[in-house]
């Protein structure tokens, strides 16, 4: 093992019971993964809650977003308030917006006096996220979660040596994208010509190092939390992972065209809010 990868595997061993104490949970699809922050509101009618209430409420306005990734801002001073929607790279713009309005009113309602609150919808449809603190463009590795399907699959060292290798050429693919998308897919024939399908996201407003860097985590916790699992998801406040045997995700989504000049805002202004 080379020094880099040791140091790096240090580090996801030191926080990993942090992790492990935040969130664990079993694969389910009706299920929703949700972390709520430590930095409390003092009341609820405050200038922030009433600046988080007006930004998730005007997030997805933007209909001229079709790539499933929304970032805006309201509010000024320590009442700021900072949010990013991402969707799975195969959704559509219709169902993106939809899964948001669901995961705010989650993220709201479960996290009321919550500066800062992140919420993963089931299947990596969407997620979201806001903040008090600058969240654009940051490399984020917490809040985070994994989960694991119940079936064992067999002939794990193989099992492993394809999917690994099938999600570290997935992860070039995606930090290789623009600042609409960083995701992508692909599969790979394990034994017993058992399919793995796999998927990877980055939010698009990171670097394509902090996304190779965000995914390289994710991929280096399989091995820990999930080598003998047909299947299994570690979703990050920065970035998106998943394998399983059972295709997930729908592969004849189009490539985006070519990046234009200038990428819509998201969403249209806002006033300064308060």
């Amino acid at each position: 093992m080379s020094g880099v990868l040791s140091i790096r595997l240090f580090s996801l061993f030191s926080c990993l019971i942090i992790i492990i104490i935040i969130f664990i949970s079993k694969a389910n699809s009706d299920s929703t993964g949700l972390v709520c922050g430590n930095t409390a509101v003092s009341r609820a009618n405050s200038n922030y809650t009433k600046n988080l209430n007006t930004l998730l409420n005007t997030l997805t306005s933007n209909t001229k977003i079709n790539y499933g990734f929304y970032y805006s801002s309201y509010g000024q001073n320590t009442d700021r308030v900072n949010a990013i929607g991402l969707c799975r790279g195969d959704i559509k713009p219709e169902k993106c917006r939809g899964c948001l309005e669901q995961v705010k009113d989650n993220l709201t309602r479960l996290c009321p006096h919550s500066k800062e609150a992140t919420g993963w919808f089931h299947d990596e449809t969407c997620m979201l996220r806001y903040s008090d603190s600058a969240i654009y463009g940051q490399l984020a590795l917490l809040p985070m979660y994994y989960s694991v399907e119940e079936k064992n699959t067999t002939e794990v060292d193989k099992f492993q040596e394809v999917l690994i290798n099938l999600l570290q050429n997935l992860k070039s693919q995606a930090a290789f994208g623009d600042s609409r998308r960083k995701y992508s897919v692909g599969s790979a024939v394990g034994p017993r010509n058992i399919t793995i399908y796999g998927f990877v996201q980055c939010t698009p407003d990171l670097s394509e190092k902090d996304c190779d860097d965000c995914l390289f985590e994710s991929i280096s916790l399989l091995p820990i939390c999930c080598v003998d699992k047909v299947g299994a998801r570690v979703n990050r406040a920065s970035c998106l992972l998943r394998y399983n045997t059972s295709i997930f995700y729908d592969p004849s989504t189009p490539a985006l065209s070519p990046l234009p000049q200038e990428v819509p805002s998201s969403p249209a202004p806002l006033p300064q809010g308060t």
